[in-house]
């Protein structure tokens, strides 16, 4: 979902991002899909003559777009906030890259168990996590029942 809202800045000018991401967004937090069709349809009215790139763009990717639509409003804003799991990611990458093997799996399990420990080392910020995401597992615990203690 995000890579898709940010290659639809790569096709508009700097200059008109704000008012196109204004625009956008009534289409990604619509409540249906049939909304969410007919939010794109006023956003494409508006932009399909100066940037017909991004109306062809959306088109294309609508199949995989439309399933998020599936998902409650909280499963939604977790999905969409990828950017702190790719910068996790990145972080768990730099030291397992600069290692290059580990003689066991307990081994790179510690590697990764201290990257973890060093991004928080006071643990304040486990308070902030569980604020943010208090709304997200009780939608996910509706959605997965079962599947969540």
């Amino acid at each position: 979902m995000i890579h898709l809202i940010r290659n639809t800045f790569r096709y508009a000018p700097r200059q008109h991002w704000d008012e196109l991401s204004r625009d956008l967004k009534p289409v990604y937090t619509a409540p249906t899909e049939a909304a969410a069709r007919e939010r794109f349809g006023e956003f494409e009215a508006k932009w399909a003559t100066k940037y017909p790139a991004i109306g062809r763009l959306w088109r294309n990717a609508w199949a995989g777009f439309a399933p998020f639509l599936d998902w409650d409003a909280e499963i939604r804003r977790v999905i969409c906030s990828t950017n702190a799991i790719e910068s996790l990611n990145a972080r768990y990458r730099r030291p397992v890259r600069a290692r290059g093997h580990f003689p066991n799996d307990a081994a790179a399990l510690k590697c990764l168990y201290l990257v973890t420990r060093s991004l928080d080392p006071t643990g304040q910020g486990r308070a902030r996590w569980a604020t943010r995401w208090k709304p997200a597992l009780n939608a996910f615990a509706i959605a997965f029942e079962g599947r969540i203690n």
